[in-house]
């Protein structure tokens, strides 16, 4: 980082209450690392109780604004929240329309503030023009019944009414759509669920560009009065992630948990609801969502998707490791692991591509019996019914495997499961099975194989290790003699390899420099570094 911060332009109102609109989309974007321009649509008079009134700014005043950040703070995300009557959305859209600033554009619709007051006399038609404008629309219940019953009043909906509201706002509306659940009822909080454990959730609904995906994500229900300015909060949030190259899931996801810890860390500021608190970036597992993919290819589908019903098993609880980790090699082949194993490694990857059903058998039960006599932890990578059928130690899955793998039989046959996770977004989808260990990565770039993603590089992994806490972390991608020292210093508890061994000249003494590396890692786990060690170190 050379310490520039990205630009977030907040387009929105002034709050004097200092909880929402422009005040909270400041805090937000300051928490995270990015540095927030202000373009004013509207003075407002309020505090925790009520709102005295609502001044718009003229249209003319606005672009004014514009063009003066335009010529000299270029926005990497514009985060657009309350825009107070046509005139302001239609001067809006048509300066975006001109000058088309190559950036994402969120909008955080506001209709209503919390005290009830309305803020905004908009109408359906004029937002339409500002809608080809903008990559996410971030609605909450009320808010959708609004865009997609064209203009008739808001009105309070739950996430079963809301299924029907989201595909026909897809009709007029092609971006990313995030449904913010919160003004969903306790009883409604999950329509799909039998669970009173699920009673207390709150669901937000992620429908991305492609129309065959829709992410649900789950959050606690925090009983915490002291909630306002949540939605300028997320929207900026997400703008300000956005803005740092997360993809959007990633931000997202980002994001949520930075609300839940806001959430958590909110504050009474008057006689009303009070505001949320700042805790900088987010870190702790509790306040991530639990993900899940689900099909739209009918719509929003009420039954559980195969992989919900995996990643919410309650009985399987896969074993912790027997060792530490340490030096892992990924080997595509047995002969490999006679060549390698005796030089004193503790845990090892076989990855079988390409082979033949006969040569699989072959292969595992032979590597399943070398690895039991020099006590190695053998993972075989996605064939888990040939593993659980020869007793290897564990098995490790991709992203892409998890839906197809029966979770439950993995646990039931006493075998350890590790995951490939390429950012938060996979995070949040396999922290709640509480694997044997997760692998982050990639870090650096590698050739090894092509990646869903880009480089992770360190500072990430060492948030990724810091949220996993007591999971086991794997680091894997382009690590080799040159940058595993800097690796190391995340505090993962292992390195997973590839090319560096079985594209070395030597391989033998190649695997033996790597292990002297990561001899920290045969040591019993220490507790987690303070926060902030790794940056410090580097």
């Amino acid at each position: 980082m050379n310490g520039e911060k990205p630009i977030v332009w907040c387009i929105g109102g002034s709050d004097s209450g200092g909880g929402a609109g422009i005040q909270a989309d400041l805090l937000t974007v300051t928490d995270l690392a990015a540095h927030g321009c202000t373009v004013i649509t509207a003075v407002t008079a309020q505090n925790s109780v009520t709102v005295a009134g609502v001044f718009p700014l003229p249209a003319d005043i606005l672009c004014s604004q514009l063009d003066a950040l335009w010529h000299d703070l270029p926005p990497a995300a514009i985060k657009i929240g309350m825009l107070a009557d046509d005139k302001q959305i239609e001067a809006l859209a048509w300066w975006l329309a001109k000058h088309q600033p190559q950036c994402p554009v969120i909008w955080d619709p506001v209709l209503m503030a919390s005290t009830g007051r309305c803020l905004s006399d908009i109408s359906w038609q004029a937002c339409l023009a500002l809608l080809k404008q903008v990559q996410l629309l971030t609605p909450n219940l009320p808010e959708l019944v609004y865009f997609a019953k064209k203009n008739q009043q808001a009105a309070a909906a739950d996430t079963e009414e809301a299924t029907t509201q989201l595909l026909a706002l897809r009709d007029i509306y092609q971006g990313a759509i995030l449904l913010k659940g919160g003004h969903a009822s306790l009883s409604d909080s999950d329509s799909d669920s039998d669970s009173d454990s699920d009673s207390d959730k709150i669901v937000d609904l992620l429908v991305p560009t492609a129309d065959n995906l829709v992410v649900k994500l789950y959050n606690d229900r925090l009983d915490n009065p002291h909630q306002h300015g949540t939605g300028c909060t997320l929207a900026s949030a997400i703008a300000a992630l956005w803005a740092q190259s997360y993809d959007l899931l990633d931000a997202v996801v980002l994001s949520r948990a930075y609300l839940q810890q806001s959430l958590r860390a909110g504050y009474a500021t008057g006689q009303g609801a009070g505001s949320l608190g700042r805790l900088g970036w987010p870190l702790q597992q509790q306040d991530f969502p639990a993900l899940y993919r689900v099909s739209a290819n009918t719509g929003l589908p009420e039954q559980k998707a195969l992989a919900e019903e995996n990643l919410n098993i309650k009985t399987a609880l896969f074993p912790r490791l027997s060792q530490s980790i340490g030096l892992y090699p990924v080997l595509d082949d047995i002969s490999w692991l006679k060549r390698l194993l005796p030089l004193g490694l503790q845990t090892v990857q076989l990855r079988l591509k390409n082979k033949t059903e006969h040569e699989l058998r072959a292969q595992i039960s032979a590597a399943v019996e070398f690895c039991h006599d020099y006590h190695i932890q053998l993972f075989i990578n996605d064939h888990w019914q040939l593993a659980i059928e020869y007793q290897a130690y564990g098995v490790h899955l991709g992203q892409e495997d998890l839906e197809q793998a029966d979770l439950t039989a993995i646990a039931g046959a006493g075998l350890r499961l590790g995951i490939s996770t390429h950012g938060y977004a996979e995070l949040a989808t396999v922290l709640p099975l509480r694997p044997s260990y997760i692998a982050l990565g990639h870090i650096f770039p590698t050739k090894t194989k092509e990646m869903p993603s880009k480089p992770q590089g360190l500072k990430r992994l060492a948030d990724y290790v810091w949220l996993c806490d007591d999971i086991p972390t794997v680091a894997i991608g382009g690590i080799n003699q040159q940058n595993i020292t800097e690796v190391l210093q995340t505090g993962v508890r292992g390195v997973a390899v590839v090319s560096a061994i079985t594209a070395a000249a030597q391989p033998e003494l190649a695997l033996k420099q790597l292990i002297s590396c990561c001899q920290s890692l045969y040591q019993p786990a220490q507790k987690k570094p303070l926060k902030g060690a790794y940056d410090v170190l580097c």
